[in-house]
């Protein structure tokens, strides 16, 4: 009893009190992936919004040199995977733009029509060229990843998708 005595004395009481946590707000997980195109078109995929946002890649732009030129698709022109969808001009050549997956054109880079050079400084970047909403999101899967992407341009063999 002594010994229970002194410890009381020796450390106040501690009490807890109960403390009501907030519940955590619901998450939501977005994956953006980006995939390409053996043309040399990428596309970035939201699969939260089922948009796809596609563009050249830097590959290609560095082969085409300075851009001059870009012409792209009408907003909300319906166009299928494989399908021409603009060019690119610049100073060494001119080059089909083809659309790496189906869907409906939602929205263009009008940057790019003052500033084609946009594609030169970012083209996987700021120069991005349309926005699609993709009508069969599976064909994203069946484009190149990074690394098939990688080996396809150093004359390699293709890795897996």
């Amino acid at each position: 009893m002594l010994r229970t005595a002194l410890r009381s004395a020796a450390r106040p009481a501690l009490r807890v009190q109960p403390v009501a946590l907030p519940r955590p707000a619901l998450l939501l997980r977005t994956v953006v992936t980006k995939r390409y195109t053996p043309e040399h078109e990428w596309v970035e995929f939201d699969d939260a919004t089922g948009l796809g946002t596609i563009g050249i890649t830097e590959y290609a732009q560095a082969k085409l040199g300075d851009v001059v030129y870009v012409e792209l698709p009408a907003e909300g022109t319906q166009i299928a995977a494989g399908e021409e969808i603009g060019a690119v001009e610049s100073v060494k050549a001119a080059s089909d733009i083809f659309a790496p997956v189906a869907g409906q054109v939602v929205e263009i880079n009008g940057k790019l029509e003052d500033s084609p050079d946009l594609l030169n400084k970012s083209a996987e970047g700021e120069g991005w060229l349309a926005k699609i909403k993709l009508s069969n999101p599976g064909e994203f899967d069946g484009l190149l990843n990074d690394q098939a992407y990688a080996a396809h341009t150093s004359g390699g063999v293709e890795a897996d998708k």
